[in-house]
């Protein structure tokens, strides 16, 4: 009998674990990945959509094109979860699993947030990227806002990324001079785990002109003044509002009873739920590392080693490190990197690598070298 693997969700982690079983068990493997959508994106790839530096088209990735031994892929979406029973229930059928891995990732909720909808824009969907697409060349003076709404949220550098991008892109332009940008983020810094990475944004931001708010969170959108409306009650006029909306669990997750506080709780060394044969990996857990792509990838190799383990025998894998790499664009053809590690010691460590044009070449290694691995092209 081949192990029966239903994994849920086709971003980084369900495309890391899905090959490396592959790759590894694929003769005593029959996995079935299930993912409501037909193509993949790497989330960087937003930017190059929102500012028109790539087509929507050029950045995505058809999940048919995965043909890998004991796999099957299948665009369907999800109903119900029964995880003591390791059931799933399609719109098309149902899947019975001897191990069950849950990497749904987080949804956006723009309505939580009064008048994002209405008088602003998101950036952090592809559909949102897209609609900026056509929304920035509108946008020739006045002042421009990137916010955060809600913690936790994924890809903290982001934020701080899409205003050193917004600069060069008014600038390219000609309309800088006649735009203000400004930075509204919970924390106090940019990148609290990497201060080194932090004193260097906050550095960019100040020769570009750019205001960073710390500490705060835009709580709503006063469509008709156009201001944001902080955490502390103060007021930002606007005319150029891009947010970051408040993440949840996708609906069917919260409806399976696996959440607490919102999120699925994981052992943090193994990734397994509550229940046995069920795991959970990245942006849907709240394992305690960031909500970004290159942690769902680490909790991968840490489940799949474990499910290696489980079909031919022997030790169980190490702990999961929570440790990964990001990429931060700063702009002007320049890219850095952060290097944190949130759970092998007592506390979060970090380290940087300052902006350079060779991280930009390591970077796009990145992106090709899992296009290679998980999609064959």
């Amino acid at each position: 009998m081949k192990l029966r693997v239903v994994v849920l969700g086709a971003g980084f982690g369900g495309l890391e674990l899905t090959t490396i079983l592959s790759d590894s068990i694929g003769e005593s493997l029959d996995l079935t990945l299930i993912d409501k959508n037909e193509t993949f994106f790497f989330g960087y790839s937003k930017f190059d959509v929102m500012f028109g530096r790539k087509t929507p088209d050029a950045v995505r990735l058809a999940y048919r094109n995965i043909v890998k031994q004991g796999v099957s892929f299948h665009s369907e979406t999800i109903t119900a979860i029964d995880p003591e029973a390791r059931r799933v229930t399609t719109n098309e059928r149902t899947y019975e699993a001897d191990v069950l891995v849950v990497a749904l990732g987080a949804d956006y909720d723009q309505a939580a947030t009064p008048g994002l909808v209405e008088g602003g824009n998101e950036f952090y969907s592809f559909a949102g990227a897209e609609r900026l697409r056509d929304v920035l060349p509108a946008f020739s003076s006045g002042h421009a806002i990137v916010g955060v709404t809600s913690t936790p949220f994924k890809c903290p550098p982001a934020p701080s990324e899409a205003v050193l991008l917004l600069h060069d892109y008014l600038t390219s332009r000609g309309v800088r001079q006649d735009c203000e940008i400004s930075l509204v983020m919970p924390f106090g810094i940019p990148i609290p785990p990497s201060p080194k990475s932090s004193v260097a944004l906050l550095a960019a931001f100040a020769e570009r002109g750019i205001t960073f708010i710390p500490h705060r969170l835009v709580r709503a959108l006063d469509t008709s003044r156009r201001v944001a409306i902080l955490d502390d009650a103060s007021e930002m006029p606007y005319d150029l509002f891009l947010g970051v909306p408040k993440h949840r669990v996708p609906d069917v997750v919260a409806a399976s009873g696996m959440t607490d506080d919102g999120w699925i709780p994981v052992d943090s060394r193994t990734l397994e739920t509550f229940y046995p044969g069920v795991y959970a990996i990245g942006d849907v857990t709240s394992v305690g590392t960031p909500k970004a792509g290159v942690f769902s990838e680490g909790a991968a190799r840490t489940v799949a080693a474990a499910v290696i383990a489980q079909v031919r025998g022997g030790q169980q894998p190490p702990a999961y490190s929570g440790a990964g790499s990001c990429y931060v664009e700063f702009g002007q053809n320049l890219v850095g990197r952060v290097d944190v590690d949130f759970l092998s010691g007592p506390s979060p460590t970090g380290s940087f690598v300052k902006p350079s044009a060779a991280l930009v070449s390591e970077k796009d290694e990145f992106g090709s070298s899992r296009q290679s691995r998980w999609f064959g092209l």
